[in-house]
């Protein structure tokens, strides 16, 4: 017997990059999974599989946020987007959508599946924060605010969830290759004022000891743990997949 048999897990950002690697996993694992996304042509990626319920969704809608299923054992808070920008030039509706993607509307998807989760005895949250959780960076206001906001709902949610059988973590890679990364290259390329060929070694993997990108299935893989048998007291933490950035 798969270890997710009978549960259902709703993944955010599903349609792609982390979420993709996410959803297959959970999927190898016997999950039923919820993949949402707002990207309607890469939710079609899973419109043959019947143990997917693909639903199209703007996180930044909260009315569309508290209308997603309730019924969850595993959510998965991924999606995600970023604005690079100094401070006294950072535009504040971006700021906004950002947090409300970011941190609101994990915080309502978290809010609208306790009920479930504690009802059943058990439940899991995976938060997919980032090393910016942990550490700031130039440029990236609304994302490290968001992130270490992240950081502290998951604490929260682990102390409140511990006696009903539930967890919250959070994992921490540092750049993962993925189209969100991607399209970082060409504004850290402007706002640092350099050709986009430089901006992986030296400004996304300055900080970090092992030189390269973070893949999407390894993300995936320890998600596994943090849902897996040995997860019950794996709780409030944060897990980082950083190459070195955090110990720095």
């Amino acid at each position: 017997m798969a270890i997710l048999d009978g549960r259902t897990a709703l993944v955010t950002g599903a349609a792609s990059g982390i979420g993709s690697a996410l959803t297959r996993r959970l999927l190898a694992d016997g999950a039923h999974v919820v993949a949402v996304d707002k990207d309607e042509a890469g939710l079609k990626a899973w419109a043959d599989d019947p143990r997917v319920e693909a639903m199209v969704c703007d996180l930044a809608d909260l009315d569309a946020v508290d209308a997603l299923p309730s019924g969850i054992d595993l959510l998965v808070n991924n999606a995600g987007l970023q604005h690079v920008a100094p401070v006294h030039e950072f535009d504040p509706d971006r700021f906004s959508l950002i947090l409300r993607v970011l941190l609101e509307a994990p915080f309502r998807l978290a809010r609208r599946v306790l009920p479930h989760m504690y009802a059943r005895g058990w439940g899991r949250i995976v938060n997919v924060s980032s090393v910016h959780g942990l550490r700031a960076s130039p440029f990236k206001a609304a994302y490290v605010s968001a992130k270490h906001g992240l950081e502290g709902l998951s604490k929260v949610i682990a102390l409140e969830g511990a006696a009903h059988g539930v967890t919250s973590t959070c994992i921490n890679p540092g750049y993962v290759r993925t189209p969100l990364v991607e399209r970082q290259v060409a504004e850290q390329a402007r706002a640092h004022g350099i050709a986009e060929p430089e901006v992986v070694e030296q400004i996304m993997l300055a900080p970090s000891a092992v030189k390269r990108l973070v893949e999407p299935d390894e993300v995936a893989e320890l998600a596994a743990v943090l849902y897996g048998p040995a997860s019950a007291s794996i709780t409030g933490v944060s897990l980082s997949m950083d190459g070195g950035w955090s110990a720095r």
